[in-house]
């Protein structure tokens, strides 16, 4: 069906021209058409053209969700203008940073974020155009000239301009973390982004009676490739929302009729941390798609929600790499290699590991464009993220002997404490499961002893609530190693957080032992081994 079909832009026109009425995006209270997002998308396509920008070039979008962020991501796809979404939260240095590595021509950004651009104007090397979403005060500057993304909607023509776009073709660039070093813009092409969202369609068995929800930024790849993309391709409608609210979540999806949605970071914990109600499963909701999965929750909340959750592990430069499916679901595990990847654990030598030992998560490609095609402008890097033939995602984990992968930790958050690798996934797995805890991240600090880590957990409580420290360690100690139990607690109102949700660890690093640590050495508790 999709032959031919295989851009952004294409399954949108072909979309538009068979079913021109039909909802495809449901933003909050505003309901967005096929037909309409398909002229919207090619009048972004000429003005873009009018500034005179071709294939090839890159442009930054810094925007929440939003219809005009659709539009932007449909109409540079069609003009082969390479995205480059920013993180709205970004600001000075790194927004400059971002800037001039992915050599951004142009950027499309929401009017009140426009003064971070405004004040680091003079640092951009590339920047020759804004184009500002909603009300702003006029400005000029010699350097770049500013237009109105309304005026562009108003002015420009709703035709189909023709550019060859090839399913090999960059389209997006995705910045990474950055939390181990510079961030690196992960070249995807539309081939990638397809690839991705076909497995999801497959996992999920998505068909047009679906209506997808979700909060997640489309700055980020989980809902442009797992939540739009999919719906495109199978023909059912999204229901999008500026951001996620976790005590708003079901009352939303009943409302809106939402049959499956995508879960990040601590999305599932969370949502089971709610207050118990009557009506917990009175919703269409029947699939959710994500993960990770804390095996001790996991059949506690298909029960409770009534949804069957389908766990997948996967990195921004090759999308999903395992699936482990609801009907064949193995708990504990992140599931098994999908058919268009090879997966493997290697020791720190490089070489296979056996069955059940430990290492580091390797993958590699068995068909073309399925991953990212390098870090732009960043070769040395790209080279060396390349070792032996095989991409090191930096993730710990191990195989068992039917294939199925399990995660440890990232191997930057991986705690090495007197000889041994402590999973912080792990610490926070049993540290999450107290009564009294909302959330919690755990990380190591250093130790007294050189080139050794203790181990810190920064803890939210569940509504206020008051928890001892030696209440929690009692709550550990039966429950994990004696080397994993932390020394250092912190009570914190809120963890930081990315717009994904996704704790920033690398911030609880850098604050390290705080005035309000607790340490237990200090209090003299012993741990009993």
């Amino acid at each position: 069906m999709y032959k031919g079909l295989e851009t952004f832009g294409k399954l949108v026109e072909y979309r538009a021209n068979h079913s021109p009425y039909k909802r495809f995006i449901r933003f909050e209270n505003f309901d967005l058409t096929y037909d309409e997002f398909n002229k919207n998308g090619n009048k972004v396509s000429h003005f873009i053209k009018s500034l005179g920008m071709s294939k090839g070039n890159t442009c930054a979008v810094m925007l929440p969700n939003s219809p005009e962020f659709l539009y932007t991501w449909l109409g540079l796809s069609r003009l082969g203008v390479i995205e480059v979404p920013i993180n709205t939260s970004f600001r000075g240095d790194l927004l400059t940073y971002m800037l001039n590595k992915a050599e951004c021509q142009a950027i499309v950004i929401s009017s009140d974020l426009v003064d971070r651009v405004k004040d680091v104007l003079g640092d951009l090397e590339h920047l020759r155009h804004i184009i500002v979403v909603g009300p702003f005060s006029e400005f000029t500057t010699d350097s770049v000239s500013v237009h109105s993304f309304e005026e562009l909607l108003t002015k420009s023509s709703d035709s189909l301009i023709d550019v060859e776009i090839l399913p090999t073709d960059p389209a997006v660039i995705l910045f990474t973390s950055g939390t181990t070093g510079p961030s690196k813009g992960v070249v995807l092409p539309h081939r990638h982004n397809f690839k991705l969202a076909e497995n999801c369609c497959e996992v999920m068995n998505y068909g047009p009676e679906e209506r997808l929800f979700t909060g997640y930024p489309l700055f980020h790849g989980n809902a442009r490739f797992t939540t739009v993309l999919p719906a495109l391709l199978v023909d059912c409608d999204v229901v999008l929302h500026e951001r996620f609210s976790t005590s708003k979540f079901w009352d939303i999806c009943r409302a809106e009729k939402v049959t499956a949605f995508n879960a990040l970071g601590s999305l599932f914990t969370l949502l089971m941390k709610l207050p118990e109600r009557p009506d917990d499963a009175n919703h269409l909701v029947r699939k959710a798609y994500g993960g990770p999965t804390p095996p001790e929750i996991y059949d506690d909340f298909q029960k409770r929600f009534n949804v069957k959750i389908t766990e997948i592990y996967g990195l921004s430069e090759a999308g999903t790499v395992t699936n482990n499916p609801a009907d064949s679901f193995r708990k504990g595990s992140c599931g098994r290699a999908v058919p268009f990847f090879e997966i493997e654990i290697h020791d720190d030598n490089d070489k296979p590991c056996s069955a059940g030992e430990p290492g580091e998560i390797v993958l590699r490609p068995k068909e073309p464009g399925v991953m990212f095609t390098g870090y732009y402008k960043m070769a040395k890097e790209t080279v060396e993220s390349w070792q032996n033939l095989w991409f090191h995602t930096g993730d710990r984990g191990w195989m068992d002997e039917d294939g199925y992968i399990y995660f440890l930790d990232r191997k930057k958050d991986a705690i090495r404490r007197r000889g041994e690798n402590i999973s912080s996934y792990e610490v926070e797995r049993v540290i999450n499961d107290h009564p009294k805890v909302y959330d919690s991240a755990a990380v190591g600090v250093p130790s007294e002893q050189s080139g050794d880590e203790e181990v810190l957990v920064a803890i939210m409580t569940k509504d206020g609530a008051e928890l001892k420290p030696e209440e929690l360690l009692e709550f550990c100690q039966p429950r994990m190693a004696h080397f994993a139990v932390p020394r250092y607690i912190r009570f914190v109102k809120e963890l930081p957080r990315n717009t994904s949700q996704r704790v920033e660890k690398f911030k609880l690093r850098k604050e390290g032992i705080t005035s309000d640590t607790w340490d237990r050495e200090r209090a003299g508790y012993e741990i009993k081994h």
